[in-house]
């Protein structure tokens, strides 16, 4: 009787031990980009410069950020998630900054599988428009 009720404990144990690891898995990411204006693709001569910190939480898949920036040309009539590119290239916008865009910039998205992916792997830049620079005015590469 001992031994079964031994057995079943041990069991119970190991079936309590997986739902307890099971979240060990969910993780929080921090991301950061630099942003300029040589940066941009093509670049410009804007005194612009501004920094994106953000953080990613692998079990929600949401992604918030916060981006500082000066010194551009005029105010921001838009900013945005790009990507999948590297350094030195273009791509389309993946995530958009929809609320203000003063200083401090904050945002949040759920991220697509996909998504995340590119972001995990540097594929991701963010970049502040101007009317005087519409393809945008600086930009940074999204990094770990």
């Amino acid at each position: 009787m001992n031994t079964i009720l031994f057995r079943t404990g041990l069991a119970s144990l190991a079936a309590a031990s997986l739902l307890i690891a099971a979240p060990a898995f969910a993780e929080m990411q921090t991301y950061k980009a630099t942003l300029t204006s040589a940066a941009q693709v093509p670049p410009n001569d804007s005194k612009g410069m501004g920094t994106l910190t953000s953080t990613y939480d692998t079990a929600t898949k949401k992604l918030t950020w916060s981006v500082t920036f000066s010194g551009l040309s005029g105010p921001a009539t838009a900013a945005h998630f790009h990507g999948p590119a590297a350094a030195g290239a273009n791509a389309g916008v993946v995530v958009p900054q929809k609320d203000g865009l003063t200083s401090p910039m904050k945002g949040e998205a759920t991220l697509t599988d996909a998504q995340a992916a590119d972001l995990q792997g540097g594929k991701w830049y963010f970049n502040i428009h101007t009317e005087a620079n519409k393809g945008g005015e600086i930009r940074g590469q999204v990094t770990k």
